[in-house]
């Protein structure tokens, strides 16, 4: 039998009680309960599956370790990107690199009212994990008269708390995070965005995990990147069908991998003897089997010049990272109703080839 005394109020309680005088180094995830109110439940410790580690990761995980060792506050630090890039790996990495530095690992899944006093009350150095904060805190709705569930968080990333904390959030879409997070080193001291990955990175990846006798169609993949955004969980996949004997074009058929909307893209029309014309945000869907027509102009108001072309005629050149379609498989037409000088001068003008890029997303990041 155990007596534990809270206060004046003394539980009786089965020889499995365990106390401990802080929380011991390992995963744990909040829950609440009616009955009880809120409590920490033992998590399955959070453990990175991968054998080798892409990229500059593990220096980063160190990096905030090492500057959450330094500051005599909390420290904050936001993962943001698309799915399956990488933000899960990192906040896995970091959570392992803690526990072997005695840090226990706090997950929080879900907005509970209250739950930042509870969190606040934990006197101890500890990580607090809030998975795709930007659902679980962003996409609820507060009970009429209550806070904003992110705004009532504030005070807990602001470092006037019990123990200093580190505090990590993953987020998909950075726009649904609150006005005073964003922005806020004194909060979230570091924000790091996980692109896509590179041409470069893909390769390095596929020649890892593809077996030596598929190296061959590594930039075929490469070129499909291009055309469409393929993060980690794609790569893996389709990494395993074509290890699994399955041809890269079956593979990407049968594969959850799918067109769901246009892209934008940037497309250049370049000439032989004369200046290259050019449209920005085109939307288009690459993966379409029909003629697709294009207009562009030479003063970026009058569309004197139509480019018609069928995407399957395109090639990928790995070098200048867009695709390419030759002149001489290029529809030209002209806009025979506009100035006829003007019409006259752009039909001396030998097409070369149209070049195709899609457009990423824009840096979050200033260029230093």
């Amino acid at each position: 039998m155990k007596a534990i005394k809270i206060g004046s109020k003394v539980e009786i309680y089965n020889d499995t009680v365990t106390t401990y005088n802080e929380l011991p180094a390992r995963s744990y995830i909040v829950r609440f309960s009616k009955m009880t109110g809120f409590y920490l439940d033992e998590y399955s410790d959070i453990h990175v599956k991968e054998d080798k580690i892409y990229g500059e990761r593990m220096k980063k995980v160190q990096k905030v370790l090492h500057s959450y060792e330094k500051l005599d506050r909390n420290l904050g630090v936001i993962l943001s990107g698309h799915k399956g890039i990488g933000k899960s790996m990192f906040a896995g990495l970091l959570s392992e690199e803690a526990v072997k530095k005695g840090i226990p690992i706090i997950v929080v899944d879900q907005y509970i009212p209250g739950i930042a006093s509870y969190i606040e009350a934990i006197d101890q150095n500890v990580m607090v994990l809030f998975d795709e904060f930007d659902k679980t805190f962003g996409d609820v709705k507060p009970i009429e008269g209550e806070a904003e569930p992110q705004a009532t968080l504030l005070g807990l990333f602001d470092g006037i708390t019990n123990g200093k904390k580190l505090f990590v959030i993953t987020c998909n879409d950075v726009r649904k995070l609150n006005d005073f997070i964003i922005n806020r080193p004194g909060r979230f001291h570091y924000h790091f965005r996980f692109d896509y990955p590179s041409a470069d990175e893909i390769r390095t990846y596929l020649y890892d995990k593809l077996e030596t006798a598929h190296h061959d169609k590594i930039e075929s993949i490469i070129a499909f990147s291009r055309k469409v955004d393929l993060n980690y969980d794609c790569l893996r996949a389709i990494a395993f069908e074509l290890n699994g004997g399955e041809s890269f074009h079956s593979a990407v058929e049968d594969l959850n991998i799918i067109n769901l909307a246009q892209e934008r893209y940037n497309l250049t029309v370049y000439f032989k003897n004369g200046t290259p014309m050019r449209i920005d945000d085109h939307n288009m869907d690459f993966f379409q089997n029909e003629e697709i027509s294009v207009c562009f102009s030479e003063d970026d108001y009058n569309e004197i010049l139509t480019v018609g072309f069928w995407i399957s005629d395109s090639e990928y050149d790995i070098k200048n990272n867009c695709s390419v379609i030759a002149g001489e498989k290029l529809k030209i037409t002209y806009d025979e109703n506009y100035d006829i000088d003007k019409v006259e001068k752009v039909k001396k003008l030998v097409v070369d080839r149209l070049e195709i890029r899609k457009v990423r997303e824009r840096r979050l990041h200033y260029a230093v």
